[in-house]
């Protein structure tokens, strides 16, 4: 079955989406705030949720139209084949947003959008109430500037719940940031990378899962697995060969720490957990006792920011001895995520070679990449 598929991403993420999707060797049609459509069948459901490192869900694109009246909402909803998808038993709910739209009234839409479902499904299903006992299908109707898109998700919980992270730090950075953080730095399994800010080890267990290429799925479930729609032999077959593809016998050179030794003592079970507990080094340390040998490197971290969890004191004690680090080492890189603003004039004295705004959770926060010299 050829179907429109969205992997829905974090805004500022969706070139690093764009470039997972056509590794996977999916054609793009379009690339828009904080979505890539791109196309696919069955398999791409299966094969985009278990791959996809930094995208936040995978859905179908079932119907977009313009929506000025609730009877454009009904008719066009009505008109969807759900019957290909919802089985009688199937648990449905539809959800709804609206932005900048003549029809702002999302409960209305949601009632409107479920009405209009449900009749479709009755032409099929003669019964008057659904017991909804079976498997999750959760249909959202988002309108924008008065065009609607419906669409069906098939991951579940978002796609940064990998599995592995069984304990949480204070203030976790979602597994998808942290995988486009590496994916955006010029860190490759070759290179030293050390995150001197760890806390709960996200960045190095992502990055030494992209090295051992271990699929960011693997050890989990999705919604879409319930379903009939989606062979349950596809599901099988690419998981196999998900497990073929993991690659045995590195030499990495990854290296975590901080300051809290619970964090640290959370970091390493999360790593074990994860299947890279032998590839990372971590340690309790100050980030002021950072030294290093090698004539090159990567640090990339998610230091503490005022309005997280860090006070003003300690996040000058990091910059101070970050600016010491990189002043003897010139042709190290840093790349760090933060809201921030001072720690260009603090680290470094001069601008970013490169900023990219991005959103942790519901906060604006920058993307600084600080390029070092060649050795």
């Amino acid at each position: 079955m050829k179907l429109e598929l969205i992997a829905a991403t974090t805004f500022g993420l969706e070139a690093v989406v764009r470039r997972e999707i056509e590794a996977l060797g999916y054609k793009i049609i379009k690339t828009e705030d904080g979505r890539v459509i791109f196309e696919g069948s069955e398999r791409a459901i299966v094969r985009a949720n278990l791959w996809l490192r930094s995208a936040d869900r995978v859905q179908i694109k079932m119907a977009e139209f313009k929506a000025l009246e609730f009877e454009d909402i009904f008719q066009n909803v009505k008109g969807i084949p759900w019957e290909e998808w919802i089985p009688m038993e199937g648990n449905f709910i539809v959800n709804a947003v609206s932005v900048k739209s003549k029809i702002s009234s999302v409960p209305a839409i949601q009632k409107v959008g479920e009405r209009a479902l449900i009749d479709r499904l009755r032409e099929l299903y003669p019964i008057d109430r659904f017991p909804k006992t079976g498997a999750e299908f959760d249909v959202r109707i988002s309108i924008h500037k008065d065009m609607a898109t419906v669409t069906l998700d098939t991951t579940g919980p978002g796609l940064n719940k990998r599995g592995y992270r069984r304990l949480i730090g204070k203030a976790p950075l979602k597994e998808t940031m942290a995988a486009a953080m590496v994916n955006l730095s010029f860190w490759n399994p070759d290179r030293i990378l050390v995150d001197p800010c760890c806390g709960s080890g996200t960045i190095p267990i992502e990055a030494a899962m992209i090295a051992k290429n271990i699929a960011p799925g693997l050890s989990r479930s999705f919604a879409s697995e319930e379903w009939d729609a989606v062979p349950k032999n596809i599901w099988k077959e690419e998981r196999a060969r998900s497990y073929k593809e993991i690659r045995s016998d590195l030499d990495l050179k990854i290296y975590g720490s901080d300051i809290d030794p619970a964090a640290i003592k959370i970091a390493k079970e999360n790593a074990e957990e994860a299947g890279v507990g032998d590839l990372i080094r971590f340690s309790v340390a100050d980030v002021s006792a950072l030294k290093t040998k090698a004539l090159s490197g990567v640090m990339i971290s998610n230091p503490p920011y005022g309005e997280r969890i860090g006070d003003r004191e300690a996040i000058d004690h990091i910059y101070d001895s970050w600016k010491k680090f990189f002043g003897e080492n010139p042709t190290w890189s840093l790349f760090a995520l933060t809201s921030d603003k001072t720690i260009e004039e603090k680290v470094f004295g001069k601008p970013a070679d490169r900023r990219r705004k991005l959103y942790n959770g519901r906060m604006e926060v920058c993307y600084y990449q600080f390029h070092g010299k060649k050795p």
